[in-house]
């Protein structure tokens, strides 16, 4: 990945919690070498999961309707999605009209230009259609009649419209998590347009997944205790973990407003309405080789579908270092935006 995709734009956090920075140390010197078939191992005996990483890909979350019942593309295929993918990347990097009258007043003045973005060019390894591996079709299961009924409900329609601007917000709380700068990917965790990137440290009772995009920061408890209390909800949940042969097998429940992010959908903005806070998710780590770590996921939620649905995503080793993300929007945006929603509702 280019230096420039590590800029301004993301930021490395140094005091995200009081026992990362005390666990920082034990991190440091936690290194052990890595083995090119995956099977380095900590100083503790481990298997060594540290490192930078990346899950940017082309792939979709579910398989495109088109494509039937085709479980895995052609090599052909693959060439060809990947070579029009780079093609992309180039012809949106390249010099933009310069424009020199101001834009109309009231007019969306856009977002980042594709410079900024991080998509990926690759289909993962496997040349899966999907990211979804289990139910066979590759998409996500039905809905339950409670599921639709919550994500079509006139109140989250009214909070997507409020997040469009195309109604005044009631407050900041109808801002979407990564507008506030609180919680941007969501458990399992998809690529999504920029800032794909995870840093992982690990000692004998925790491993922690520091996020690229809004610095989020997961801690994962391997000392035997059990989850928080239900009552207790948190972005991240409350993630327990325990070792199977090579694997991190963790188990994430008592998330607080959980959603599902994909970046190829009209609300992938979005930060509530996807899940309901009886979610469970499975997840599944293992290192198999010095450059890929094998990521698979169960999610369990049967308020939303009717049953289960697993996947799997393979995260590249990504080159460093990772800068801190600075996430001003939840600073002074969200005062512009009420201000602007409050005006609004004056006229």
């Amino acid at each position: 990945m280019r230096q420039r995709r590590f800029d301004s734009r993301c930021r490395f956090v140094t005091s995200v919690t009081a026992a990362f920075v005390v666990m920082l140390p034990v991190f440091v010197m936690a290194q052990a070498g890595t083995a090119d078939d995956g099977s380095s191992r900590t100083a503790w005996g481990d298997p060594d999961l540290q490192g930078l990483w990346n899950n940017g890909t082309i792939t979709p979350l579910e398989r495109p309707a088109s494509l039937g019942d085709q479980e895995f593309l052609t090599p052909e295929e693959v060439a060809g999605l990947e070579r029009a993918a780079a093609v992309r990347v180039v012809e949106q990097n390249a010099p933009s009209e310069v424009r020199t009258e101001p834009l109309p007043a009231g007019g969306n003045v856009a977002s980042y230009n594709s410079y900024w973005t991080e998509q990926g060019t690759n289909i993962v390894p496997t040349g899966r259609t999907s990211l979804i591996t289990d139910p066979p079709n590759g998409r996500l299961p039905e809905l339950t009649p409670e599921g639709l009924a919550r994500i079509t409900s006139a109140e989250n329609r009214r909070v997507a419209a409020a997040r469009d601007g195309a109604v005044p917000a009631h407050g900041p709380e109808d801002m979407g998590l990564s507008e506030r700068c609180l919680w941007y990917r969501g458990i399992p965790t998809f690529p999504t347009g920029y800032n794909n990137n995870y840093h992982i440290f690990q000692n004998q009772s925790f491993v922690v997944i520091l996020q690229e995009h809004i610095h989020d920061l997961r801690v994962i408890t391997l000392d035997g205790r059990e989850h928080l209390p239900s009552n207790i909800r948190q972005f991240a949940g409350s993630s327990v973990g325990h070792w199977e042969g090579d694997t991190l097998v963790v188990e994430t429940t008592n998330l607080r407003s959980p959603f599902i992010r994909r970046w190829n959908r009209p609300e992938h903005s979005l930060s509530r309405g996807d899940l309901s806070e009886s979610v469970h998710v499975l997840e599944r780590f293992r290192r198999v080789g010095r450059d890929t770590l094998d990521y698979q996921f169960t999610v369990t939620d049967l308020k939303t579908w009717k049953t289960s649905w697993s996947g799997s995503l393979p995260w590249a080793r990504a080159e460093g270092p990772m800068f801190e993300f600075a996430c001003h929007e939840g600073n002074y945006g969200m005062m512009n935006m009420m201000t602007g929603s409050r005006a609004d509702e004056g006229q």
